[in-house]
C-alpha cells in the first residue's frame, strides 16, 4: 500500500530521532492516509481514493469532488484521478449544452 495522497501528493519523509544526549537515528515521518470514498455529483456515484486529512480539507476547500477536479490541471492530478476528469468534464459539457 503506497502512503502517498491522491489530492495533494504528500508522502513518507524520513528524519532523525534525536536524543537528549544528540544521538540520532533514522526515522520515517507517515502522513495522515487515510482510504475514503468522494462524491462526484456529475457522475452520480462515489469515487474511493487514499488521501490525507489536509487533502479532503482541499477539496472541501474547493467546493467539492467536481470543482477540485476540473479546477485542478490534469498533469498536477494523480494518474488514477486523470480519468475521473476527463469524465466530470464531459457530463459537465453534456448537461449544459
Amino acid at each position: 500500500m503506497s502512503r502517498r495522497c491522491m489530492i495533494t501528493g504528500k508522502g513518507v519523509m524520513s528524519g532523525n530521532n534525536v536524543s537528549h544526549a544528540m544521538n540520532k537515528t533514522r526515522r520515517k515521518f507517515n502522513p495522515n492516509v487515510q482510504d475514503t470514498s468522494l462524491y462526484s455529483e456529475a457522475l452520480d456515484k462515489w469515487v474511493k481514493v487514499k488521501v490525507t486529512t489536509a487533502g479532503l480539507r482541499t477539496v472541501e476547500h474547493k467546493g467539492g469532488f467536481d470543482a477540485f477536479l476540473t479546477s485542478t490541471a490534469k498533469t498536477k492530478l494523480d494518474p488514477n484521478l486523470r480519468v475521473y476528469k476527463t469524465q466530470v468534464e464531459k457530463k459537465l459539457a453534456e448537461k449544459a449544452a
